[in-house]
């Protein structure tokens, strides 16, 4: 089993080195000039393969588990020695590109072949050593330790996001030259070419450490909870009038680009939540969903555009005349979408909607309808929201429109959750027969639940359309469909807060690691098959649904004890 755990640690690292991820990440500094993400990925495998034995033979002796670590971190080495030694006769590049001179240089630290593999499998070996010795330390130890570590290496990693931070968060609060002045120093001494500098990486890992270590978190809650019931109002209170301030003020403390992330993220979170309504309280597998948000994309286009040669045009509405409109198209297509299939289930719903959703955008893109919604050239000049004098025409003003509809659609969903409905969608979800045996109303439960999921698909197409001034049949693909439904996957089925996180990692992280974008598919794929095997229920599940996939579990858990 040790060396099994180790080869997969390895071949993990040989795989992340064929297909060009160690090479090109090389380049991305973490901390200084001499630890780039390259390097993570090359020690990932067994320092990994250590952590998991340590957990693994916990109940044996601390010899037994120090030596299993050491062990695994030697056979993570192996894969890769074989290749480095393996690349000195024969020609891999001819298959994989990226067995490259510079990756055998990156695996070797610059040290040669021989040297060099040496190196790698001492480090492979102290590297699974400290993996399985981190289970012997104390528990506030290890939580400690692993904040600290991970927290500065994603300060490292974001490092050109939190530098604009920082320095649109003082040029707003200290007005003047005073601000800009501030921001830049301190970036100074935090970064260098986009990574940490050693001193900084010292202060936030100690900072961090001693956060955890004293157990801050902790002690609050504890502080908190002895409080009066009337002073513990008065905290939640002021922590939410904290809260809504620092939302009011956020596009001008995090600056333009970062509003332009917060604006997808909060795009896709409230797709995310109207298909949540129909995959994750009613269980009914949409992948067509992309076609109600290119509804409402067209319909508040259409109605806004002053566009003369369509059909439909000529500015008679503004944006917030045309949003309900638009909402509406979504509610009464969702409706019909519902009707062909009332009796489909599982696979075949799927796949019929998958071709409606196709079928959406092969008519905006053909030349019959170009007429009324201009075919392949898409829809022009969509005149930005306005309010009185004040143009909603940047990210940060169109920052507002998109959070007021993410609350708004939280809202519902929460309402909808706890309400008779919810609880027919979600019996629905468990068994449709039992559900219509108990008196459900099985057609009327569906319509509904694609209606309400479809408006809420229309108003992020709307916020879109609004957003761009232009828009185009091919900005409605399948992938859309496949975001969304991916995010609440990752997010947790059926949880709003689920939703939210989801669209952080999927949409967000993304757009913040945009040098890497070329892996951004790869990097879907691995997360969702990782998500399936370790945590099925994602990261913030619904505690229902986390219960229904570890019933086997816990009946196993009772029988045995």
């Amino acid at each position: 089993t040790v060396i099994q755990y180790g080869l997969i640690g390895g071949l993990i690292t040989l795989y992340l080195s064929a297909v060009g991820m160690v090479e090109t990440f090389s380049a991305r500094n973490l901390i200084g000039t001499f630890f780039s993400m390259g390097d993570v990925m090359v020690f990932a495998g067994a320092f990994g393969a250590g952590i998991v034995l340590g957990r693994k033979y916990h109940a044996l002796a601390m010899n037994v588990r120090l030596l299993a670590g050491l062990v695994a971190g030697v056979m993570a080495s192996v894969p890769l020695i074989f290749i480095i030694l393996m690349t000195q006769v024969v020609n891999f590049r001819a298959v994989f590109v990226h067995i490259s001179p510079p990756l055998i240089e990156e695996l070797t630290f610059g040290s040669g072949v021989s040297l060099g593999s040496v190196i790698l499998l001492v480090v492979s070996a102290i590297l699974g050593l400290l993996g399985a010795g981190i289970d012997l330390l104390p528990d506030r130890l290890q939580r400690a330790l692993t904040n600290g570590s991970t927290w500065t290496l994603v300060i490292g990693l974001f490092s050109e996001n939190v530098g604009q931070i920082i320095t649109s968060s003082l040029t707003f609060i200290l007005r003047g030259q005073l601000g800009p002045s501030l921001g830049r120093s301190l970036n100074l001494f935090l970064f260098q070419n986009k990574s940490l500098t050693l001193p900084a990486t010292v202060m936030i890992f100690l900072l961090v450490f001693a956060i955890f270590y004293m157990q801050a978190g902790k002690k609050a809650r504890e502080r908190f909870e002895q409080l009066s019931p009337s002073a513990q109002r008065n905290r939640r209170i002021a922590g939410l009038i904290f809260l809504g301030l620092i939302v009011i003020l956020l596009p001008q403390l995090v600056g333009t680009f970062l509003s332009q992330v917060v604006f997808l993220v909060g795009m896709f979170a409230i797709m995310g939540l109207g298909l949540n309504i129909v995959v994750g309280y009613a269980g009914l597998l949409d992948l067509g969903y992309v076609a109600f948000f290119a509804f409402g994309a067209y319909t508040m286009a259409l109605l806004t555009t002053r566009d003369a040669n369509l059909m439909i045009g000529g500015g008679n509405f503004n944006f917030f005349t045309a949003l309900p409109i638009a909402v509406l198209m979504g509610v009464l297509f969702g409706t019909l979408l519902g009707f062909p299939v009332l009796r489909l289930r599982g696979d075949y719903l799927a796949i019929v909607t998958l071709g409606f959703g196709e079928i959406i955008r092969i008519l905006a893109l053909s030349d019959w309808l170009k007429p009324l919604e201009g075919g392949a050239q898409g829809v022009l000049k969509i005149p930005a929201p306005a309010i009185g004098p004040l143009v909603l025409n940047g990210p940060e003003m169109m920052y507002y429109p998109i959070i007021v509809g993410g609350l708004i659609a939280a809202f519902v969903s929460i309402r909808l959750r706890t309400s008779r409905l919810g609880r027919q969608w979600m019996a629905m979800r468990e068994d449709e027969d039992v559900a219509e045996a108990m008196g459900i109303n099985l057609i009327q439960t569906k319509l509904l639940a694609f209606a309400i999921g479809a408006g809420f698909s229309a108003l992020a197409g709307a916020l879109f359309a609004a957003r761009l001034g232009t828009i185009f049949p091919h900005s409605f693909g399948l992938l859309y469909s496949l975001n969304a439904l991916s995010l609440i996957i990752v997010g947790g089925m059926g949880s709003i807060p689920g939703v939210l996180v989801g669209s952080f990692i999927l949409v967000g992280m993304p757009e913040l690691l945009r040098e890497f974008a070329e892996y951004r598919l790869l990097m879907y794929g691995i997360l969702l098959i990782v998500m399936m095997l370790v945590k099925p229920e994602g990261f913030l599940p619904e505690e229902v649904h986390k219960r229904e996939l570890h019933a086997d579990e816990e009946f196993a858990q009772v029988a045995a004890d």
